[in-house]
């Protein structure tokens, strides 16, 4: 089965409280799952990551062997498709994370858009981080 994997992570500050999630997509558009988590105080980068995790897990639980994943950071594609070198100690354990549960696939790519193709990830994020602020407000 095969599904493409919107990404997105963010946080309020930077560090700030964050945010993760994914949206899977059958290829002809169909969303399948959506699924998002707060982080706490992390990074953008560290919930880009955590969002790659949290979409490389509901794919798995859906079954999909070949997956793509969609994200708007450059930084962690480049470092998935090993062009970056992961530099900082608490995303390499992420990216080691990553890279195990990607080998779980029978095929997968990773690639980059603006973040106006990565919209519906990206509102699920900003709603989960005001969902927050409501809390705490």
């Amino acid at each position: 089965m095969r599904a493409v994997v919107h990404v997105d992570g963010g946080s309020r500050g930077n560090p700030g409280p964050g945010a993760a999630a994914c949206v899977l997509s059958s290829p002809d558009g169909e969303v399948l799952d959506e699924s998002s988590v707060l982080l706490g105080s992390t990074t953008n980068n560290v919930a880009e990551y955590r969002a790659l995790l949290l979409g490389l897990e509901r794919a798995s639980a859906l079954g999909v062997t070949d997956v793509e994943i969609v994200g708007d950071s450059e930084l962690i594609a480049k470092q998935v498709q090993g062009v970056y070198k992961v530099k900082h100690p608490a995303m390499r354990a992420l990216h080691v994370e990553a890279m195990a549960a990607l080998r779980s696939f029978e095929r997968w790519s990773i690639r980059t858009v603006p973040r106006a193709e990565n919209a519906r990830a990206d509102a699920l994020v900003n709603d989960a981080l005001d969902s927050r602020a409501a809390l705490s407000g």
